[in-house]
């Protein structure tokens, strides 16, 4: 369904994976990798958005590398510029309105669900961000938050990760409502981190993932119109 890309992205060009529905056109949506890069399940989300009627673009992070290896891929999440990652992502949300039209959404996934979060920060064009079990320590981004107002952010959290009294979704959580945005948190008992993960069946939890998917693309309708 889906295909690569090159876009424009801060004055040169990056790459990405791009689905686009049957009718061609959709509101936009960012997918935002985990730490193992843009492997085939984060490829596999876009072609759900797809199907589901969104134009769903993953900008690839780390420039072609990818892992299943978690010390190889801790090791490709700490050598990540995090301002040059929200710089694509701002550019792959640019890239969606200025070609489909319309505000864009941004989901991601632990590394990339804390990178979904702050790129509704940093880029007016994304209305409304979805982070799943967002694991990347606030620190490292430095996001200013004040730009959330008239904007909705959902937080799907593990009970692994600590849940929603986890001090960095409490400190997400506070700021965005601060700003006058709109914000949800969910708590998935019983759940491993990256619980939406399919391709990972030893901390998959089905049940958990589809409610997740359920609320995620409830807002997104909702807001990206």
């Amino acid at each position: 369904m889906g295909e690569n890309v090159t876009f424009t992205s801060n004055g040169g060009t990056s790459d990405g994976y791009l689905a686009v529905p049957a009718a061609d056109t959709g509101p936009g949506v960012v997918v935002i990798q985990e730490w193992w890069g843009l492997v085939g399940h984060i490829r596999s989300v876009c072609d759900r958005f797809a199907a589901e009627g969104f134009v769903a673009l993953a900008p690839d992070l780390y420039g072609g590398a990818a892992t299943g290896e978690p010390d190889e891929a801790m090791r490709l999440m700490m050598g990540l510029a995090m301002d040059k990652a929200a710089e694509d992502i701002a550019e792959a949300a640019r890239h969606l309105r200025a070609e489909f039209g319309g505000p864009v959404g941004a989901v991601g996934f632990g590394m990339g669900g804390s990178l979904a979060l702050w790129s509704a920060a940093l880029s007016d064009d994304i209305v409304a961000a979805v982070g799943f079990y967002p694991a990347v320590p606030w620190q490292r981004t430095n996001p200013e938050w004040g730009n959330y107002a008239g904007k909705t952010a959902v937080l799907h959290c593990s009970e692994e990760d600590g849940t929603s009294a986890a001090d960095g979704i409490q400190l997400a959580r506070k700021a965005i409502a601060a700003a006058g945005g709109e914000v949800a948190v969910y708590d998935y008992p019983g759940t491993r981190h990256a619980f939406f993960n399919d391709d990972r069946p030893e901390v998959y939890a089905d049940d958990a993932a589809r409610a997740a998917w359920a609320r995620t693309l409830e807002v997104f309708r909702s807001r990206l119109v």
